[in-house]
């Protein structure tokens, strides 16, 4: 892990920029991280939905906010994410979804086409960078995971040093994480927009069913895919709190 830049923030936390090979990332410390007689702080992995980018304002929000309450938080621009190269057929795919939800006709089947095979390509990057993050000294666990559904279902399935997940229902999960949310049993927080437009409500409940896990809340706001109310990051940090720290 190489750091490229670095700055110290208004609220006190430590803003990195990072490049671990190809892979791109950002951490945040909270001001105390690292120093001396300092205990090792808790991890956040936090990815936006569906491979937007690390640098999306709103993932950027959230990760100062989370921060600033004591968590390391990480997040990268895995493989096919962000600026990232992506391949011919997924840039065909990417061009069929908006010339589609433009026509308004089903979308079901162009996602799947593409977020399946983004999720293959980038947990293996998340791995990659949980394992470099957790050798620095200021880090040191337990880890959780914020955001983006469908590759939290598969790092939460089969990520033994992920603890705890908190997912937003608002990303398309394909077929394959909806099976495998079964095998997910840490604590979970999932949070829905009752009138998500790009996500039907029921498929939404019917993954909260289909949850492994013993501890499982549902967090359900009205409103639309972009307007989760900013208590629920209280919140989460409060469910985070209660797991990691």
């Amino acid at each position: 892990m190489r750091f490229t830049s670095e700055q110290r923030l208004d609220d006190g936390v430590l803003e990195r920029e990072f490049t671990l090979g190809e892979i791109p990332g950002t951490l945040w410390t909270p001001g105390s991280a690292g120093s001396s007689g300092a205990a090792p702080v808790p991890l956040i992995l936090m990815a936006h939905n569906n491979g937007l980018p690390k640098a999306e304002p709103r993932l950027v929000a959230r990760a100062r906010y989370t921060a600033a309450c004591g968590y390391a938080v990480a997040s990268i621009d895995a493989a096919g994410c962000g600026d990232r190269p992506r391949t011919a057929a997924e840039e065909q795919a990417r061009a069929e979804l908006r010339r589609a939800m433009r026509a308004g006709e089903p979308v079901d089947e162009i996602f799947e086409s593409f977020i399946g095979p983004l999720v293959e390509k980038a947990a293996p990057d998340w791995r990659t960078a949980l394992d470099a993050l957790l050798a620095l000294p200021e880090i040191g666990g337990p880890v959780g995971y914020s955001g983006w559904t469908a590759v939290g279902i598969r790092l939460a399935a089969t990520e033994p040093r992920i603890a705890a997940a908190g997912l937003f229902a608002g990303g398309y999960v394909p077929r394959a994480q909806r099976e495998e949310a079964r095998q997910v049993t840490v604590p979970l927080l999932l949070l829905l927009q009752w009138d998500d437009e790009g996500n039907p409500r029921q498929r939404a409940l019917d993954l909260f069913d289909a949850f492994g896990a013993k501890e499982k809340t549902l967090h359900a706001n009205l409103g639309g895919h972009t307007g989760t109310p900013w208590f629920e990051l209280e919140d989460g940090n409060r469910f985070f709190d209660r797991h990691l720290k």
